[in-house]
């Protein structure tokens, strides 16, 4: 059995929290390993679980402010019990494209920085944040993506450092995610009930 399963299966058994889906918020910096785990615990679980990724909902111009979108073309659909329809942006065209469908599954992951924004987490059935510091998930995101893209991480790392001063997202976490050499740990934040302690995913 995959060792996310238990994580998987708890996100399931929380209460509705957006029309009968529980809308699961995975943030955290850039380059912090969002997307590799939001992929893994929707593998882990038994049914479909839908990821949206927020990269196709921000824009060149709106890195951040892509709430009325969220809102509009995702959350008062799934509020509704009815499948969203969103238009993702493609990066390379800078243009959106035709609508995709996000299902109202049981379970829904959004992945991205800000995910667990003030204006979204009223919908939220939980929020994981992805506990990597910010200056090595940059430097990874830098890795990752090459010199070519040197001068967007540099306007990125400022626009994400005023998103979190404005509108921190850790400090609300349900849960704190972090990578090991094993797979990943995930505990509640210090001073929340006590739990059954870090379960570790082994890869």
């Amino acid at each position: 059995m995959d060792l996310l399963r238990p994580l998987a299966e708890q996100l399931h058994a929380l209460a509705p929290s957006c029309g009968r889906s529980r809308l699961v918020a995975v943030d955290g910096h850039a380059g912090s390993g969002k997307s590799t785990f939001a992929a893994r615990l929707a593998a882990a679980a038994e049914g479909p679980v839908p990821v949206l990724h927020l990269d196709d909902l921000a824009t060149h111009e709106e890195l951040f402010d892509w709430t009325g979108r969220m809102l509009e073309e995702v959350v008062a659909p799934l509020a509704q019990g009815r499948a969203a329809r969103f238009h993702p942006y493609d990066w390379n065209l800078r243009r959106f494209l035709a609508p995709r469908v996000l299902p109202a599954a049981p379970v829904v992951l959004v992945e991205g920085v800000g995910a667990g924004r003030r204006a979204l987490r009223p919908h939220l059935a939980a929020l994981l944040w992805m506990d990597h510091p910010a200056q090595r998930s940059w430097a990874r995101g830098r890795g990752r993506d090459g010199p070519e893209l040197a001068a967007f991480w540099d306007g990125w790392m400022r626009a994400e450092s005023a998103h979190f001063a404005a509108d921190p997202s850790r400090p609300f976490a349900d849960l704190l995610v972090q990578e090991c050499p094993e797979g990943y740990l995930w505990r509640k934040p210090p001073g929340a009930a006590p739990s059954q302690g870090p379960k570790c995913h082994r890869e």
